[in-house]
This record gives structure tokens, C-alpha cells and sequence, in this order.
């Protein structure tokens, strides 16, 4: 295939996944296996990366004025009801520093468990009944609307989300840290739902949460793999102008394409919910499990 229509096909792949519930690493894991790209060497490494930063891109972009209503508010918060410690922003670092501690430890693991396609299809598997479980407890909640007697549901916004709720949303996105598959919006937004918060309040903390988790551990494995202190280390000197052009290819479709996606991903969950995303990671678990077992063809 045509490096420059490759590097489309993988743009878009990492957009579109990266931020729904259905994990961007297997996917793009899958597309190594089924067109044959060496995402484990040098070059292609550091297109991964690359690409994964485009997407990264979108959500500051996207929530540029909720993040500049929150910095504008710090510390008191728009009602002036927080502290520094309660404050949606201090939460969401929270929520990041629980999460980053143990996975950092547990870095070998994750390594193994990268490499396992069981691990993978398990994880999307286990992950799908989990979020469809969840969702459908909480879909007669969604639909009473605010104020309905005996709701479970008490955080309707992100910014109403206190220190409890962000501290388990944090320990629960560790599991998509050392099982790949899980995914880290999956994990995110159904233990959110758990805590209480609307399908829309979970959705947009898990996107928050994604700002510093992302952007730290892909700036980690650049500096890693530039470093030379992993396999297949990152030489950017030889790197040819062909391969820049790859590059910028896939980031600028990466980005275009995550923020369409984070947009309609939005607009979507409000409505109906995320059965649907449930019924596709049940499939591809399914569909990943038999591949690793040699029921269908490799």
C-alpha cells in the first residue's frame, strides 16, 4: 500500500478511536497485524506517537472555553463553593496522580501485556459487558431527567464532581493502563456512571482526565525511545523527507479526525447512551480471541 494513503487510513483509525470507548491501541494493533506495518520498529514507533499527539491535540482545542472558564475561576470555582483541593481542575490532577503512580511501577506488565492478543480481546470483551451493564442500570435514571425521586444519578455536570468520585475514577483507569484493550475511556466514563455522574458528566471528565494521562505518557515513551533506552530506539536524523511528509500526514488526519469524532461522540451520548459501543467491543473481543486462538486465519 501507498506509504501516503497508509498514513490516512492510520490517521483516521487513531482518531476515530482514540477517544470512543473501544481502544485505540488494539486497533491499532490490528492494523499492524492485518496490513503488515512494523509499528514495533523505529520510524513506525515514532508515527504511532505522532499521530497519538495529533488526537491529544483535539481535546484542549475542543474545550478550549470550559478550560479557560476553569483556570479563570481557580481557585473558588464559578459558584464559589471550592477550595484549591475541590476545584474541578485540582480533581482532575488528582485523578491523574492516581493513576500514573501504580502504572508507572507496573510499566513492565503493561509491556508483556501489549504483546498478548488474549490480553486484548479479553479486555474488550470483559470491558464491553461491563459498560453495557452499566449503562443499561443507569438508563431509566437518564431518561427521568434531573430531580427524578430516588435518582442515583447526583452529578450532572463535570464541574460539580467532587474528591471521591475523581480518586475512583482515577484507580479505575489504570486497569485500561495494564490491560490494553480496556480502554482508558471505557474505564473512565463506567466508573464515573458507578460514582453517580450523568452518561454526559462522566463523558467530559473522562475527556479532561485524557489531557495530562496522554500527554505524559506519550511525551514518556518519545523521550524513551529518543533516549535509546527501550528496543528499537527512535533515530530522527534518519528519518527522510518522504517520512516527514508520512508523518505530518497522519497527524493532521489524526487531529481532523478526533475532533469530528469527540463532537459527535458529545452530541451521541446524550441522546442514547453507549450500548452500542458495548455491542462492538463484545465482537471484536470475540472476534480478537478466536484470531489469537487460531479459530479464524491470521
Amino acid at each position: 500500500m501507498n506509504d501516503y494513503l497508509l498514513s490516512v487510513l492510520l490517521g483516521i483509525v487513531e482518531g476515530l478511536t482514540e477517544f470512543l470507548p473501544v481502544s485505540s491501541t488494539a486497533h491499532l494493533r490490528f492494523c499492524e497485524a492485518l496490513l503488515h506495518v512494523p509499528l514495533s520498529s523505529g520510524y513506525w514507533k515514532m508515527y504511532s506517537i505522532v499521530i497519538q499527539l495529533g488526537a491529544i491535540l483535539t481535546l484542549p482545542v475542543y474545550f478550549r472555553r470550559h478550560i479557560a472558564n476553569l483556570v479563570s475561576t481557580f481557585p473558588g470555582g464559578e459558584k464559589k463553593d471550592c477550595t484549591v483541593l475541590t476545584h474541578p481542575l485540582s480533581l482532575v490532577m488528582i485523578a491523574f496522580v492516581v493513576t500514573a503512580i501504580p502504572s508507572f511501577l507496573l510499566t513492565k506488565v503493561i509491556g508483556k501485556n501489549l504483546e498478548s492478543l488474549y490480553v486484548m480481546g479479553a479486555s474488550l470483551l470483559i470491558g464491553g459487558i461491563v459498560m453495557w451493564i452499566v449503562d443499561a442500570m443507569k438508563a431509566p435514571w437518564e431518561k427521568a431527567g434531573a430531580g427524578a425521586a430516588a435518582s442515583p444519578i447526583h452529578t450532572l455536570q463535570m464541574d460539580d464532581i467532587h474528591g471521591g468520585q475523581a480518586i475512583w475514577i482515577g484507580a479505575c483507569q489504570i486497569f485500561s493502563a495494564v490491560f490494553p484493550g480496556t480502554s482508558r475511556s471505557m474505564a473512565t466514563i463506567a466508573a464515573g456512571q458507578l460514582a453517580g455522574m450523568s452518561r454526559a458528566a462522566a463523558l467530559e471528565f473522562s475527556f479532561f482526565l485524557s489531557m495530562p494521562t496522554m500527554a505524559v505518557a506519550t511525551l514518556y515513551t518519545l523521550l524513551k525511545s529518543l533516549s535509546g533506552k527501550e528496543e528499537n530506539p527512535i533515530g530522527v536524523a534518519e528519518i527522510t523527507s518522504h517520512q516527514w511528509v508520512v508523518l505530518a500526514i497522519g497527524f493532521v488526519v489524526s487531529y481532523l479526525v478526533a475532533y469530528g469524532s469527540v463532537a459527535w461522540f458529545m452530541g451521541w451520548v446524550r441522546k442514547r447512551g453507549f450500548a452500542p459501543f458495548a455491542l462492538y467491543r463484545i465482537l471484536i473481543g470475540i472476534a480478537v480471541l478466536a484470531w489469537a486462538a487460531g479459530i479464524i486465519g491470521h
